[in-house]
């Protein structure tokens, strides 16, 4: 090759109108967009999955905006120098320079003690803050801080902008356009890429640097053939992070715990980080076994505490412990479902008013009102039960959750069935 520079990064858009895919943010009318154009943007987290473009996008406001830029990953910055930043940004303000964006790659990966640093640069208006992280930011980012920023969901590319990103590279790079390369299956590319078009491009690269200079057609056998002996582009749980989350997930869902202690030993050795780990393992305890075993919930997050707490090495065995039992746990999404169904009706119907004797009154007026005018008591009754409305009139006797069909379930369907009668059709 004539450069040493990867085509990823010769392929960055330098421009809204070069940059793919997130319409929904950048689009005509988008909310991102409108504040580029009137130069009044948030500080912000643009939380999306790895290659969709999030450190590109905050490139690309600061150029368009011509503010001053600073960059600083979580993986290998600390305090120190996130008070460096804050200094320099002060200095820039002294001199009536426009605000500086402050860009921090994988802020989920910080302390609460470097949130807290970046907390009072933001309040004061020394920085614009945007950050970008893959996990969800009410579990990793401080509240304090979070309140203060704007959450923008980034969306994984369709196949079409991920096979616009190839025929660009193919058009307009210096290099690419010089080969004679003719793409006749993107298949393939597009599997092993996962969405992220940063890995897609490296890719790329690599199956045309194999080539030789010779002409070549791109078919999905080739590029199968050619990563195969090429494996060390796949090197570590980042490349493969969301396939191998994934199997895991799907194997204790299925019930198997040997694949799903060999995909957790995948992911140990890979050097995932188990807070990760632990974290998917409380939303399966509740989403995928539920009701059918409370106690896998209780002992998923008892595990999350722990290896919060222990660290490695000694940690995979707490995770170890705690895969095998979910796995081997008897399984419900009923839970899972009922939420899902109460979301859908919450959007159909509307704001539906809380029924009179379901109201809080605090005031004289509210009780004058009939705010919690015969409400009954559950515990002044036998059994601490007496059958009163819950729900709005309009959608009384909508059933939304319907306990799954396993013994633990089955107990509770039976006393739903006893209390309601046949209200809920239990």
């Amino acid at each position: 090759m004539a450069t040493q520079i990867p085509l990823a990064e010769r392929m960055r858009p330098n421009t809204i109108a070069d940059y793919a895919g997130q319409q929904h943010l950048i689009g005509p009318g988008a909310v991102l967009g409108n504040a580029i154009a009137q130069n009044n943007i948030p500080s912000m987290i643009l939380w999306g999955p790895p290659g969709v473009g999030k450190t590109t996008l905050a490139h690309i406001i600061s150029q368009t905006l011509d503010r001053p830029f600073f960059s600083l990953s979580a993986i290998n910055s600390g305090v120190k120098d996130v008070r460096e930043v804050i200094d320099k940004a002060g200095q820039l303000k002294n001199f009536q320079q426009q605000q500086p964006i402050l860009f921090i790659d994988e802020i989920h990966r910080f302390s609460k003690s470097q949130q807290d640093s970046l907390l009072g640069a933001v309040e004061r208006g020394l920085v614009t803050l945007i950050g970008a992280t893959t996990e969800n930011p009410s579990f990793e980012v401080i509240s304090a801080l979070l309140s203060r920023c704007q959450v923008y969901v980034l969306q994984h590319l369709t196949e079409a902008e991920l096979v616009g990103i190839i025929e660009k590279a193919l058009r307009e790079d210096a290099w690419l356009s010089q080969q004679q390369v003719t793409l006749k299956e993107h298949e393939a590319l597009l599997r092993l890429s996962g969405g992220d078009a940063r890995r897609l491009l490296n890719v790329l690269e690599l199956v045309v640097n194999a080539a030789a200079g010779k002409p070549l057609t791109i078919t999905n056998d080739f590029v199968l053939r050619q990563v195969q002996q090429n494996m060390a582009i796949y090197d570590k749980a980042g490349e493969q992070h969301y396939d191998i989350i994934s199997a895991f997930i799907k194997s204790i869902r299925g019930s198997d715990p040997n694949a799903a202690v060999y995909w957790l030993a995948r992911m140990v050795e890979g050097g995932e980080d188990p807070l990760f780990i632990s974290r998917r393992l409380l939303i399966l305890a509740a989403e995928d076994i539920g009701n059918a075993n409370p106690n896998a919930l209780l002992l998923a997050n008892n595990c999350f505490q722990a290896v919060n707490v222990i660290g490695w090495p000694e940690s995979r065995i707490i995770l170890s412990q705690a895969v095998t039992y979910l796995a081997s746990s008897p399984k419900s999404n009923a839970a899972y479902e009922a939420i899902n169904r109460a979301q859908e009706l919450v959007r159909k119907t509307g704001d539906l008013s809380v029924p009179l004797h379901l109201r809080n009154a605090p005031t004289k007026l509210m009780k004058n009102l009939d705010y919690g005018k015969n409400y009954q008591y559950a515990h002044a009754h036998a059994g601490n039960f007496v059958e009163q409305e819950f729900m709005p009139d309009a959608i009384s006797g909508t059933k939304l959750y319907d306990p799954g069909s396993n013994p633990a379930e089955e107990k509770l369907r039976e006393k739903l069935r006893q209390q309601w009668k046949d209200k809920y059709g239990y």
